[in-house]
């Protein structure tokens, strides 16, 4: 059986030369797993994740050569192949996947250096350009490029890519039509580690993907699907189900629906508070407030609450809607929930603070947000 070499996902050289040997038939690449898990894995692995996922509970997502190349190719034949930057950790899938999609395409793909910033983004642009041009980024990496495109240099590098994958979690409405109105090419995608990444784009599943809902939850078909998880075959067992067919599903524990061919992701099934004896979505909550001008970076977060048992708070990062009330940016959002989900679910408060806190994904950590918001000061 292959074995299992534990990388650290921060060094993108290491990662992209480990997983050109690993696709083919090398060892197998260990990322954000611990030095100690080094040892045997199933035949055709090619990579093995660790994540918490939204669960937070510690998995290791088993990846087949197979899987990795089969996601990239689905992706070239619905966006195109050419030269990618890497602007995203290594360590985790999105940017695993950029590694994929370059040694498919042949064509060494330009990493990012050091912190994120734009005129880093600007710089590992220029130097890739005379090319089609694609990478992949998370919200907020897309916020702060927007924030930055008065300076033109920066404006340039975002209309210079073929397509910017936008992943890790929802795109807010406000921030895309802001992308487009600059002439920057998005593309939101859904997807996770246990699916070799994104697998439908602007709502459509990539060539091979099938989505069905099953009692109000999404389950994914395809040859992109993660082999289990390691070390832990009852976990595996309960998300990856086979039917009569012998057709292998993903349960991937996101409330959604399918409506003639075009997925829709409401939130994690398990993101919900029970306020006032009603169950309330905070992902579908938040998704409505960063609809409300200037709250397009807001956090939704539960917390316990004395009347109703618990409440949803709005976090947001100082300067948002600069010169706008805090008050005033309460009630619009308020008036925006109970409009679309009913009084029940309005946020309770909102609070300003000098910075989200991030995971290293660039994801939101919800829990330390959450934290923080709940412990009185």
């Amino acid at each position: 059986m292959p074995q299992l070499i534990a990388l650290p996902g921060d060094d993108p050289v290491a990662v992209l030369d480990g997983i050109r040997h690993a696709l083919d038939g090398g060892p197998a690449l260990g990322l954000g797993v611990p030095p100690e898990s080094a040892g045997e894995v199933p035949a055709g692995t090619a990579a093995v994740i660790g994540t918490s996922g939204s669960s937070g509970i510690p998995k290791q997502v088993v990846l087949s050569a197979r899987a990795l190349r089969a996601s990239a190719a689905a992706t070239a034949a619905r966006i195109g192949s050419g030269r990618w930057v890497l602007a995203l950790p290594a360590g985790y899938v999105a940017g695993l996947q950029v590694l994929v999609r370059s040694i498919l395409a042949g064509a060494d793909p330009v990493i990012l250096r050091g912190r994120f910033d734009p005129r880093a983004f600007a710089d590992a642009t220029a130097h890739a350009s005379g090319a089609d041009l694609f990478t992949s980024l998370v919200p907020a990496q897309l916020a702060t490029l927007l924030d930055a495109a008065d300076d033109p240099r920066v404006r340039s590098a975002l209309r210079a890519y073929r397509a910017i994958l936008i992943g890790g979690q929802a795109l807010p409405v406000p921030m895309r039509e802001r992308a487009e109105r600059l002439g920057v090419r998005v593309i939101r995608t859904y997807g996770s580690t246990e699916t070799s990444g994104g697998c439908v784009y602007d709502g459509v599943p990539l060539d091979g993907i099938t989505v069905r809902e099953v009692d109000g939850e999404l389950w994914i078909a395809g040859p992109t699907l993660a082999e289990g998880y390691r070390g832990d075959d009852t976990l595996t067992a309960r998300v990856f189900a086979s039917n009569d067919d012998g057709i292998r599903w993903y349960r991937t524990g996101d409330s959604g629906r399918v409506v003639e061919g075009v997925v829709e992701v409401n939130g994690r099934i398990d993101n919900v508070i029970v306020s006032g004896g009603i169950n309330v979505s905070l992902d579908r909550v938040e998704r409505i407030i960063r609809g409300v001008p200037g709250l397009d970076s807001a956090v939704v977060v539960g917390v316990p609450d004395d009347r109703w048992g618990e409440a949803s708070v709005i976090v947001v990062p100082r300067g948002a809607a600069p010169g706008r009330p805090e008050t005033e940016q309460l009630e619009r959002a308020r008036d925006a929930v109970a409009s679309v989900i009913g009084a029940h679910a309005r946020p309770t408060r909102l609070i300003v603070v000098d910075a989200l806190p991030a995971l290293s994904s660039g994801k939101p950590d919800r829990e330390a947000i959450r934290r923080t918001v709940a412990t009185p000061h």
